[in-house]
Formats: C-alpha cells, sequence, structure tokens
C-alpha cells in the first residue's frame, strides 16, 4: 500500500493516526464489542462518544460555557437557510427582516442568494469586481442589521479575512468550514459559527454549529423542527439520530491535535507550509498565486501558469504530478488553474514534495521551451 498526498479542498485527508486508531475499533470500539457504525445513538455506549468530541472542541477552541455546540447534518449549504431563519426569520405575512453580507467568493454569494428565500441579504461589501482576488473593506453593519455574515476563508479563491469587522451589537455570524482550528480564533466574537467538518475535522457528513445561547428560540413558527437550532439544543444533537461516525472521528482528530500541542502548535505548522509555497511561487518564473497578499490563505492556495493560454500547461502539470502521488490538485471549475489545500492533516513533507515536484517541473518546461525556441 502506498499512500499519497492528497490536497483535495474537501472531503480532504484525515491524519494517519487516526486512520489506524478508527481500523484498529472498527469491531470493537470502546471495549463495547460492536462497531460505532453499528452503535445505537440512544445507548449509554455513545453517550461518551458524543460527550468527548464536545469537551475535545471545547477546549481546543476555548469555546465559551454560554454557547452551545451543536452536531448537525446537511453541509454548510443547509446552515445557508437555518442562519437567516433562526436568526431573522419571520412569520408568515410579516416584512422580511435584514442582514448584511459580505460577498468574498462563490460560498458567499450562495450564502445570500438562499439567505434571500427568507429575509434581505444585504451585500455590505464586495470584493466581486477584484475577482475575489482580495478580502474587501468591511464596513460597519446597519444597527438594524438582524446578523452580519462572512466566509471566513474562501476555499476556492483562496483568500481568508485577516482582522474580524467589528459589528457592534449586531451578531458575527461565519461560516469557517475550510479554515476550524486551523489558527486560534475568539469564539466570544462571534453569535454563531458553522463548519462542515470534511476538511480539517473528520470525514463528510458532519456540520458543527457554534451559536450563543442568547440567540437560540428565535426561529419562527413556521420553521421545520429539523432546522431549529433551539430544538437540536434542547436534545442535545439528538433529536433525531445523528451522525455517530463521523461524530465518533471528529473525537479522535481532536485528540489528535490536542496531543500535538493543540492550536497554537498546527497554526505554527501551517504557516510554515504555506510560507513555503508562497516562497516558491514568489521566485517561480512560471507560476503564480492570484491573491493579494494580505488576504491570502494558509489553507487553500491556487497557482497557475504565467502564460496567455495556460491549459496545456496546467493539464501536463496535473497528469505528472498524480504520477508522483500528489493528487487532487485541480482548481474549482470555476476558475481553473491549480490548488493546493494545506489542511492540518497535510504533513509539511506533503508540501515539500509537491514544491520539489514543481520546481522540477518548472525546469524541465523551460528546458524544452529552449529547445522549441532554437
Amino acid at each position: 500500500m502506498k499512500r499519497v498526498y492528497n490536497f483535495s479542498p474537501g472531503p480532504s485527508g484525515l491524519p494517519e493516526p487516526v486512520l489506524k486508531q478508527a481500523a484498529t475499533e472498527m469491531l470493537d470500539v470502546n471495549g463495547t464489542g460492536q462497531s460505532i457504525m453499528e452503535m445505537s445513538h440512544r445507548s449509554k455506549d455513545f453517550r461518551p462518544i458524543i460527550e468527548h468530541a464536545e469537551a475535545g472542541l471545547r477546549s481546543l477552541m476555548n469555546i465559551p460555557s454560554d454557547y452551545t455546540v451543536l452536531f448537525l447534518q446537511g453541509g454548510a449549504s443547509l446552515q445557508f437557510s437555518m442562519v437567516p431563519i433562526n436568526l431573522a426569520g419571520v412569520e408568515a405575512g410579516e416584512p422580511k427582516k435584514k442582514a448584511a453580507y459580505i460577498e468574498t467568493g462563490v460560498w458567499s454569494q450562495k450564502a445570500a442568494e438562499e439567505a434571500a428565500k427568507y429575509i434581505e441579504p444585504v451585500i455590505r461589501a464586495s470584493s466581486k469586481d477584484r475577482g475575489f482576488t482580495a478580502i474587501p473593506p468591511a464596513p460597519k453593519p446597519d444597527p438594524e442589521d438582524a446578523f452580519y455574515h462572512i466566509t471566513l476563508n474562501n476555499t476556492i479563491v483562496g483568500t481568508k479575512w485577516p482582522d474580524l469587522p467589528e459589528t457592534g451589537d449586531v451578531p458575527l455570524a461565519a461560516d469557517i468550514s475550510s479554515c476550524i482550528l486551523s489558527e486560534p480564533l475568539d469564539v466570544s466574537r462571534f453569535g454563531l459559527l458553522y463548519a462542515g467538518a470534511q476538511k480539517n475535522l473528520g470525514p463528510a457528513g458532519v456540520t458543527v454549529v457554534i451559536i450563543r445561547k442568547d440567540l437560540l428560540g428565535r426561529a419562527p413558527a413556521w420553521t421545520p423542527a429539523m432546522l431549529r437550532y433551539d430544538i437540536h439544543a434542547k436534545e442535545g444533537s439528538m433529536y433525531n439520530t445523528p451522525p455517530c461516525h463521523g461524530i465518533y472521528i471528529i473525537g479522535l482528530v481532536l485528540d489528535w491535535l490536542k496531543n500535538l500541542g493543540g492550536v497554537e502548535a498546527i497554526a505554527k505548522i501551517n504557516r510554515e507550509k504555506a510560507q513555503l509555497f508562497y516562497d516558491f511561487l514568489e521566485e517561480s518564473e512560471l507560476f503564480q498565486s492570484p491573491v493579494e497578499k494580505t488576504s491570502r490563505s494558509l489553507m487553500n492556495i491556487p497557482f497557475r501558469p504565467v502564460l496567455s493560454d495556460p491549459k496545456d500547461i496546467e493539464s501536463r502539470f496535473l497528469a505528472a504530478a498524480a504520477e508522483e502521488g500528489l493528487v487532487n490538485l485541480a482548481g474549482h471549475r470555476l476558475v481553473g488553474g491549480m490548488r493546493a489545500s494545506f489542511y492540518n492533516a497535510m504533513p509539511k513533507a506533503g508540501v515539500e514534495a509537491l514544491i520539489d515536484f514543481a520546481k522540477a517541473f518548472e525546469n524541465s518546461f523551460k528546458n524544452s521551451f529552449k529547445k522549441r525556441k532554437i
């Protein structure tokens, strides 16, 4: 068996020690004589597993006691509906409430588009005119805004917020799917955080929501029970059958991160990994980063050839990289190019292997170009 370096933006690679432990416990988790995938979520055996995952998350993120942690389903995309319904929903026949949205990429656009079914999303700032290559200056919200929504890290275009916006009494809500636990984050600055697990936390199928308790119970009466934060909170994330296996894996990932030294330790590693690759791009004569330096992501780094017609180079690069065990480097279909995702589980050795390959590819390209010129 040969493991590859998986640069996928999600679902992404998991820490190898986590996979090995999960494999060891496949038939018998915690001495129960059963697999986590066979276990009733109502049983005394599952309760310690979900409690362990919540405790690990609270500890690593320093989540204050006045916040509720939920393990839900539906991905971050379902949160595009749940956030406006629960924070600004109104009863049938009443005028829609407004909420502030900052447009920084595809997912922030989708969030606003979905919210428009329930509220009036107001685009307070946008970097669309710059191809989403930077985070725009964030204006203060209108005091009447029900909440202020941002996408903290933009997976497709490779940007992240360098500083959090000041929103005063207006609750700040953020999609942190592709940056959760990648570096320290002051949870108390937010009213609500949400993240799909499939990048830094665990497998696809679990969505983590962290919500300040005073924001619970605001959903209008027409809201389906499965879309109400207060119902999920009251039932301890077990109003319905939760994604048990995913929650179990999250617990193992959090243990791995704790043993590594916690969020501060992984942040140092993540900054080193990203800096190595950005330094390579700065020195490269063939590849470049399209993202402005002040907005560059640690987690997702798009890059492309410095050519007017790069498609042939891109396809050759991706095919050759895959042969070397460097996989899932294609950019998103909406923007093309290449993209390397350096989530927590990506070891520094994987980044170094990618850089070595890219340098060799560049040298080969320059040599073949010189021969064609002759």
